[in-house]
């Protein structure tokens, strides 16, 4: 019975390269000489430094702008507070989403499910398995998936025949 799994996982590999391109040019930018800007990352969980609020915002924007060159989406980033450190310091501490979350697992189930198509899915752990008996009915459900969930970068893998 032919099957595919909607799943939510960014390739770990090009946001450590996009990382370390953006602490390399922060670290060579006249506006930050001085300062301690900075991006730290242990596993799925980023922290990005500065001196001030202006200048988080900047080095924000140089991580994001690497992320899009090294083709990572953005979507996949969770923003926390920013929160005040000793002195002027600041920092702020963005989570790399993995894994469906619950209540987009049901989102996505709901959704196929109201959409009529001959396909059962299912939520499996931190992803949600579609079966179905035809080819047809899975590149349907993976089309209207794609057409209605755009607020996160799903990736549908796993096809099966």
């Amino acid at each position: 019975m032919p099957t595919f799994d909607v799943t939510l996982e960014a390739d770990l590999v090009e946001v450590r390269n996009a990382l370390d391109q953006a602490n390399r040019e922060v670290s060579t930018r006249f506006d930050f000489k001085g300062s301690d800007a900075r991006i730290e990352h242990k596993d799925r969980e980023l922290t990005v430094f500065a001196d001030d609020d202006f200048k988080l915002g900047q080095v924000r924007d140089v991580m994001l702008s690497k992320f899009a060159k090294r083709g990572v989406d953005v979507r996949f980033l969770d923003y926390g507070e920013p929160q005040k450190m000793g002195g002027d310091k600041i920092k702020q501490v963005i989570t790399v989403r993995h894994g469906l979350s619950g209540e987009v697992a049901k989102r996505v189930v709901k959704l196929i499910k109201e959409s009529k198509i001959k396909v059962q899915s299912s939520i499996q752990g931190d992803a949600v398995r579609v079966t179905g008996t035809k080819r047809d009915d899975l590149q349907a459900a993976i089309s209207l998936v794609k057409e209605k969930v755009t607020d996160l970068p799903l990736t549908f893998g796993n096809f099966r025949d």
